[in-house]
């Protein structure tokens, strides 16, 4: 079960990726999970931003038209799907210069685990306000980092000295993905399909 792994990773990491690499799941279990999972963030951000506002410092709190909020939400739904899957082709990609042959759902369950906590963030948006949601969300991509890092030599059979770099280069490439996404936004925002605030 998703949960299952989802309170494991949380749990006892180290012992949790070694039950997912003894008992590999299909395809269709990582797609599911990834789906599951990115819409905590999708939906925790249009509620938010529709019903609740979001603080930035001082002055009125922000709120955007249901609609805006709607299509914002669903290009991140998107987004991060893609994004997860995009890591796992690099992580699969790479894998083979560092002396391991995985299958690529292999490594799309890498990218879908350890992606979890970092989309998990996504409750912080019922408390939006900047500051909260920041440090919440370093919290979250230092335990995704760390996922990483103690995940890459069991599920990828290399040693942890070589594993330590492979998983380096994972990281690298996830913050390049996260540029080009919010390059990405900001061109789209620049092109009219910015959000619409409400009066």
């Amino acid at each position: 079960m998703i949960l299952n792994h989802l309170w494991g990773l949380y749990a006892h990491p180290k012992e949790e990726w070694h039950t997912i690499d003894q008992r590999h799941e299909s395809f269709r279990y990582s797609l599911a999970h990834i789906l599951i999972i990115a819409l905590i963030p999708s939906i925790c951000a249009y509620y938010s931003s529709v019903h609740i506002g979001w603080s930035i410092g001082v002055g009125d709190t922000m709120k955007l038209t249901p609609d805006s909020a709607l299509m914002l939400s669903v290009a991140m739904y998107f987004a991060l799907i893609a994004g997860v899957f995009a890591l796992a082709f690099l992580a699969h990609w790479m894998a083979h210069t560092f002396g391991s042959e995985p299958t690529y759902t292999q490594t799309l369950e890498l990218a879908a685990y350890t992606s979890t906590p970092l989309f998990m963030v996504g409750f912080a948006a019922f408390y939006p306000e900047l500051w909260f949601v920041m440090v919440v969300g370093l919290i979250g991509l230092a335990y995704s980092v760390y996922l990483l890092y103690i995940g890459v030599p069991i599920l990828m059979h290399i040693p942890e000295e070589r594993g330590f770099i492979y998983a380096s280069s994972v990281v690298t490439c996830g913050l390049v993905l996260l540029v080009c996404v919010l390059a990405g936004t900001a061109i789209l925002w620049s092109s009219g399909f910015g959000p619409a605030f409400t009066h």
